[in-house]
């Protein structure tokens, strides 16, 4: 009968620690809303929306513009050294030069890994 009342008293323990823990859970959630945020931090979060998006985001990308010129002179090379290759291997030389300009062209678009 002992075993039986641990067992009854650990269940309702559990039970009890889940609702409460629920309750701390839900009470942290609506911490997060608007109506705690410090109003000095509103007014400025305000401002800023107010001003819109930076000019930073919209202007063109030198990197990128610099990346392609390189990646067009690179398949240049390739095609005039295709060209000075045999009759034979010259359309599959063209052929991979193209694709790894195109393969290459395509990542620019991704984010460049970190060295």
């Amino acid at each position: 009968m002992t075993i039986l009342t641990r067992i009854a008293r650990g269940a309702c323990a559990c039970a009890l620690g889940g609702v409460a823990f629920a309750a701390s859970a839900q009470d942290t959630l609506q911490a997060g809303t608007d109506a705690t945020v410090n109003p000095t931090v509103a007014r400025q979060q305000a401002r800023e929306i107010a001003q819109g998006d930076p000019q930073r985001w919209y202007r063109n990308d030198p990197q990128q513009q610099t990346l392609r010129k390189e990646l067009g002179a690179a398949l240049q090379e390739a095609q005039n050294a295709c060209r000075k290759a045999p009759a034979a291997e010259r359309k599959s030389c063209m052929d991979e030069a193209r694709a790894t300009w195109q393969r290459e062209t395509a990542q620019l678009g991704k984010p460049m890994p970190r060295q």
